[in-house]
């Protein structure tokens, strides 16, 4: 079974020989990928070893049959989620970096455009202009007025603007959505990456605490053990 000479032992899963070092012995690992372990390969008690892809592999058909127990079917963003713990990566992203790189030339004049329109530049200055329209056509600062009052193409102008303007304001908040969306995602991939590693985390402390309960109980009996043959001897 081991290699004393190579210091080597076999995966009980995969069957092939790895050095101990690279090992994850039985009582290092938790009980509900122990149980998945021994699922698929009978026989996984105390003394056996696993090497780490093969532990990767358990854990994470642990995390998978745990959260389709809670949750039903797993969809990309879990499957995303679980991915990232077996391969030990980091999920966050830079939402507003990923998203300005996917944008488009019409995608970022439009957002410019949105930003101008919201702004108290563009409302001052639109209002300055429509006071010196309307003050140029009523005091006839020229011989013919270019708009005479009722200022039929001043209306004719504003009503172009709000045509176009609209369909852009809107496009804008279109991709403002988007891109909550993407930031909402994110925060769910980290946020169920971390419940599931601080759950797995609790899990191991438990697993730990049992052990030393077991070792100190050992001791004990020892001791008595020890007391009981001691006082035998003075007997």
């Amino acid at each position: 079974m081991s290699g004393s000479k190579q210091h080597t032992e076999l995966c009980h899963v995969c069957g092939k020989p790895f050095p101990v070092h690279a090992l994850r012995p039985w009582v290092a690992v938790r009980p509900g990928v122990g149980k998945i372990i021994e699922a698929g390969h009978p026989g996984w008690q105390d003394g056996k070893f696993i090497c780490e892809p093969d532990l990767a592999h358990a854990r994470r058909a642990y995390v998978e049959a745990l959260l389709e127990e809670e949750r039903g079917e797993l969809g990309a963003i879990e499957r995303q989620v679980i991915d990232a713990m077996a391969s030990h990566e980091t999920i966050s992203q830079p939402v507003s970096q990923a998203y300005r790189e996917n944008l488009g030339f019409g995608d970022r004049v439009a957002d410019r455009v949105a930003s101008f329109g919201g702004s108290w530049t563009f409302i001052l200055g639109f209002l300055l202009v429509l006071v010196l329209w309307m003050t140029v056509n009523v005091v006839h600062l020229f011989r013919q007025p270019f708009d005479p009052y009722p200022f039929i193409l001043l209306n004719l102008v504003l009503s172009t603007l709000a045509a176009f303007q609209a369909p852009i304001i809107m496009m804008s908040q279109r991709r403002q959505e988007e891109k909550d969306r993407l930031r909402a995602e994110n925060d769910y991939r980290v946020n169920l990456k971390a419940e599931l590693e601080i759950r797995q985390l609790h899990e191991k402390i438990d697993h730990q605490l049992s052990r030393q309960w077991e070792k100190l109980a050992e001791l004990q009996k020892i001791q008595i053990d020890l007391l009981e043959a001691n006082g035998q001897r003075r007997r």
